[in-house]
């Protein structure tokens, strides 16, 4: 069963709508001592493929080419550089080779190194080869300026591409990053980068600078035990240049200070005042998921959700959590609209009868800044974790104890979180299962993992809260069975690797492949049977179809259904 449809997209996107949530676990943190980088990317309908991007030699004196990343400012057709195909070109590996499609088109060039390292790709670089992981989500700042061939040519999606093609370590990252943003420019909007790696992890931050050239950028090392979170906001407050945990650029001060944006007699320079205008799109944009994602992780030091302003204090840069956290966990933060707390999605009459916590914007919402609005806002909905527009979310382990190519864990899920299957993708694979590379958002395809996932979230909206309780029987099976495979390869890939690493790596390929492939197949078919079991409103099962359970009492009383023809006489209004 095969449903196609086409439609021509013109782009007028904001990149509001590329607004995602950040988590890095450090080793002593979690519960089986990984380090854990994760990230939402929620991006609307834009190029959700992950791609593996093979490694590769180069020639001595070779350059490498950066390319526009629409992630910062949407479409630019003058570098060929689009929300729905994020690259075109050959120094990607095969999935990106396109002969049809127009090349994207280099704003510059840095001298390229001798041998680059394979890694997962999508709307940004994922993880390497070496365990090297990262993250992201994009801010607000001051200045958000377009690029300038040779002068501006990088935003953190390239920065973190170059990174993940020649480091192993998540500091080192870091200071390539700061060299990179400082030596040729940055543009765009600001971003929040985790990077980490088996044994650390970091946070760096970068805005475009009011020089006109060069970038700012701030870093800080996450204390071990504690949990990083953010969600479009910059997180790194005061400057500490006595800290040795902390990096920066070293026009920072003398930047802000000449541009009115910092002075000495205020103290410490606080990042985010200096650099950017608070939070996010709207109140509570970013804060709230903060706040919530502190208070699941650390409920005995729970603060409240509400602060005076976007430049609140209150929500530490980081947190010791109150026990460990799993893999699953960290699936489990993402999976969150606010359920059970006083800003539960799935209540009140916008849920609709049947709890579905999806909120469409529309003109009148909010875009942009918090400070970009024109006049005052007639309202504005909770911003969750899980999104409806969630183009995919990862949770990537770093495992010291095992070889690179077996230690690396890529948990990736299509679309939204809380209506995804998490799949794992080791490392060391040579290559990955065409569904998850690929998709195209104006065509539906059951050849793609994407259109799968997203056709379920898409359809549990009829009535949410039956369907969901199916999805999360489906997920657990699913990923409850996966992580036991895991265990049971990483011992059988060890036992190979140390005689034979090809045969390995051979096998961690078709592995995951296989188990890839499976996921989608099943994922169809637990799509087509939730047709069939919803069908035309009723709950339907062999030997129970039909059955009629109409409407919630609470719901029926905000309806017109007490005025219905219950009665031969017609009803006097009231």
């Amino acid at each position: 069963m095969i449903f196609l449809f086409s439609l021509t997209v013109v782009s007028s996107y904001c990149c509001v709508c590329v607004a995602c949530t950040t988590i890095l676990v450090t080793k002593g943190a979690s519960e089986d001592g990984s380090v854990m980088v994760a990230h939402s990317d929620d991006s609307e309908l834009f190029d959700q493929r992950l791609a593996y991007v093979p490694a590769a030699d180069h020639e001595p004196g070779s350059m490498r080419p950066v390319y526009y990343d629409a992630a910062a400012l949407g479409d630019r057709p003058q570098y060929h550089g689009y929300e729905l195909n994020r690259y075109v070109g050959t120094e990607r590996g095969p999935t990106y080779v396109d002969p049809d499609k127009p090349q994207s088109i280099p704003l510059g060039y840095i001298p390229q190194v001798e041998h680059t390292y394979a890694y997962f790709d999508a709307s940004y670089a994922v993880m390497n080869e070496h365990q090297l992981m990262f993250g992201e989500c994009t801010d607000g700042t001051k200045i958000q300026p377009e690029p300038v061939p040779g002068k501006l040519i990088f935003y953190s999606a390239e920065l973190s591409r170059v990174a993940v093609e020649r480091c192993k370590k998540a500091r080192e990252a870091v200071e390539l990053i700061g060299h990179l943003i400082e030596t040729y420019g940055y543009y765009g909007t600001g971003e929040t980068l985790p990077i980490g790696d088996t044994e650390e992890g970091w946070i760096i931050e970068m805005a475009p600078s009011p020089e006109g050239e060069g970038g700012l950028w701030v870093a800080k090392k996450v204390p071990d035990g504690e949990i990083f979170v953010a969600a479009n906001e910059l997180r790194i407050r005061e400057v500490d240049p006595d800290d040795p945990d902390m990096l920066y650029c070293d026009k920072l001060h003398e930047i802000a200070q000449k541009h009115g944006w910092w002075k000495p007699q205020d103290g410490k320079l606080d990042w985010l005042k200096t650099v950017s205008q608070g939070e996010y799109n709207h109140p509570y944009y970013s804060l709230r998921r903060v706040w919530r994602l502190q208070s699941r992780i650390a409920p005995s030091k729970a603060k409240s959700p509400w602060v005076k302003d976007g430049y609140a204090k209150e929500y530490p840069f980081s947190i010791k959590p109150d026990k460990k956290l799993s893999v699953r966990d960290v699936m489990g933060l993402y999976r969150d609209y606010y359920q059970d707390s006083e800003f539960d999605l799935s209540n009140g009459i916008a849920a609709g009868p049947f709890g579905c916590p999806y909120r469409y914007p529309g003109p009148q919402d909010a875009k942009g800044d918090t400070n970009d609005q024109d006049a005052e806002m007639e309202g504005a909905w909770e911003r969750p974790i899980s999104i409806f527009r969630c183009g995919f979310s990862y949770v990537c382990q770093g495992r010291g104890w095992l070889p690179d190519p077996i230690g690396g864990l890529l948990w990736f899920g299509p679309d939204e979180p809380m209506s995804t299957c998490y799949v794992p993708f080791y490392a060391g694979v040579q290559n990955i299962a065409e569904p998850y590379y690929t998709c195209d958002t104006t065509s539906f395809s059951e050849k793609s993992a994407w259109w799968a996932f997203n056709f379920v979230a898409n359809w549990a909206a009829l009535k949410y809260s039956y369907m969901i309780k199916d999805i999360q029987e489906k997920q657990n099976e699913i990923e409850l069975a996966e992580i036991e495979s895991i265990k049971k390869m990483d011992q059988q890939a060890l036992e190979i690797y140390k005689d034979d690493p090809q045969k390995a790596t051979d096998m961690l390929t078709a592995f995951c492949k296989t188990q890839a492939n499976q996921v989608v197949k099943d994922w169809w078919e637990f799509a087509w049977g939730l047709v069939a079991r919803y069908d035309d409103g009723y709950v339907n099962e062999p030997g129970k179809m039909a059955q009629e359970l109409g409407y919630p009492q609470w719901w029926l009383k905000q309806t017109d259904y007490d005025k219905g023809p219950v009665t031969y006489e017609k009803k006097e209004e009231e």
